[in-house]
């Protein structure tokens, strides 16, 4: 077959963006599972194995050491270092690490691999790295730095930090919109969660918050995806990595798909042991799209882990702080926690999402061409203007 020519690709792009709905990732969600029993015993989290290394110390050497190196290696606590070199050797390297999360998730430093350490690693979590390029952005036990360097990267004041750079969204932004991967073909209760998330934010700074139906245009997109989905960061299954979104302005916000998601109801009572609330980590992960870092305050929401069955959505004072510090302070806020969901945008593009459309391209191509361009469209590339340009 030909070399398929640049107008040809620009047209297989927008094809592809318009029949997203035909590559389908579900997600498992639940209303109200507090009265609902599974079949079979539920499976242990993606990290449970590391419970079996209580009390190892430096200079032991034990099985699954490698694999909990490779876990401080994706959370940044161990640098450039490839996985595939690590030991079950406890080392200086492990060591260090070691005491460099119990400092960041206020545990008694030891540098031994104790109950209450364990009982930490072994939480789900977000998959934003805790020490991102060798600076930790968790505050616990630092010092309050000054603006006396125009290159300070931190502000550290209380627990809440920033990325490295302090990204956020350009000055004078007012409203960023969202939208939803069409292929996970969400409910509007689903949905529904994320409004109300987008509003606890909304309530305490100056932006707001808009649904679109034009998923690629959007400032902000969301989606649920299994394994490894392309941007390098895989999700692990059940209670691992819940979800992880991008500083700004990337813009994007994906979920594991194969989490057991909590819609409605009292999370905490759900018979479901696995049980992951929505919104919780809704609210955690916008804040990172907003350009918020973890926080060491275990109460704010921006703290890395929350356990299953838990709810935890309203923002602490910390988190506050760290957003107005970014985007100013609402005028209207006046401290209380009710909440209103942005209205949604279904003018533009709705139709398109249609599983029911057919298309068909003007030249014949490859199989293995749309998987390429799909790819390159759907993680590589935010938005089909940017393949245009790329091309060009």
């Amino acid at each position: 077959m030909n070399k398929p020519q640049p107008h040809q690709l620009i047209t297989l792009a927008f094809f592809l963006s318009f029949s997203l709905t035909n590559f389908v990732v579900s997600a498992r969600f639940f209303p109200n599972v507090s009265s609902w029993l599974p079949d079979h015993a539920p499976l242990g989290g993606a990290w449970d194995a590391f419970r079996n290394l209580t009390g190892c110390h430096r200079g032991d050497n034990y099985d699954g050491l490698a694999n909990l190196k490779s876990y401080f290696e994706r959370f940044g606590y161990i640098p450039h270092a490839p996985p595939s070199n690590f030991s079950d050797e406890f080392d200086d390297a492990l060591e260090s690490a070691i005491k460099t999360y119990q400092k960041n998730f206020n545990l008694n430093v030891t540098g031994v691999l104790d109950d209450s350490t364990l009982r930490q690693i072994v939480l789900p979590r977000c998959g934003v790295a805790d020490i991102i390029n060798g600076t930790t952005t968790m505050n616990a036990g630092k010092q309050n730095e000054t603006a006396s360097s125009s290159k300070l990267r931190f502000h550290t004041v209380a627990h809440y930090t920033l990325f490295p750079g302090m990204p956020r969204w350009p000055e004078g932004t007012e409203e960023l919109t969202y939208a939803f991967n069409p292929g996970n073909g969400l409910t509007d209760t689903v949905k529904g969660v994320f409004a109300v998330a987008f509003a606890r934010w909304s309530e305490v700074t100056s932006l707001t918050f808009r649904e679109t139906e034009s998923y690629f245009s959007a400032d902000i997109r969301i989606g649920f995806f299994s394994g490894d989905h392309g941007d390098g960061e895989p999700f692990d299954g059940s209670l691992g990595t819940l979800a992880h979104a991008f500083s700004p302005t990337n813009g994007r916000f994906h979920l594991d798909a194969d989490e057991d998601w909590v819609v409605s109801g009292d999370v905490t009572q759900s018979a479901l042991s696995t049980a992951v609330d929505l919104e919780s980590v809704a609210v955690h992960e916008i804040g990172h799209l907003l350009g918020l870092g973890h926080s060491s305050e275990e109460e704010a929401v921006m703290f890395p882990t929350i356990s299953s069955r838990r709810k935890k959505v309203v923002l602490a004072q910390d988190d506050i702080k760290g957003i107005q510090f970014l985007y100013g302070t609402n005028p209207n806020y006046n401290g209380s926690s009710a909440t209103s969901a942005p209205e949604r945008d279904s003018s533009d593009g709705s139709n398109s999402s249609s599983s029911s459309c057919s298309w068909r391209l003007p030249f014949p191509c490859s199989h293995d061409m749309v998987n390429s361009v799909y790819t390159f469209i759907h993680y590589r590339i935010p938005r089909v203007y940017d393949i245009i340009i790329f091309i060009i």
